[in-house]
């Protein structure tokens, strides 16, 4: 592999606007970059989480309704 095809493969870190090379990071910073990304990870499962229990709220919610139909509410 040539020196510049090797470059074109290095994992390239953004943040805030700047550009690091990721492998060049002392090993602190890329612990912490390795934990932002779980961090990140865990919110995306999380939110898909609660979408699917909010669609599961709304079937049981529509499915609530629908037997109430037969009963009569209080005055």
């Amino acid at each position: 592999m040539t020196e510049s095809s090797q470059k074109a493969t290095d994992p390239i870190l953004t943040f805030e606007g700047k550009r690091y090379a990721l492998n060049t990071l002392p090993d602190e910073l890329k612990e912490l970059v390795r934990g932002m990304q779980v961090a990140d990870a865990q919110l995306r499962m999380h939110e898909d989480t609660l979408k699917v229990l909010a669609v599961g709220r709304q079937t049981m919610a529509r499915q609530l309704n629908e037997k109430l139909k037969d009963i009569k509410a209080l005055p």
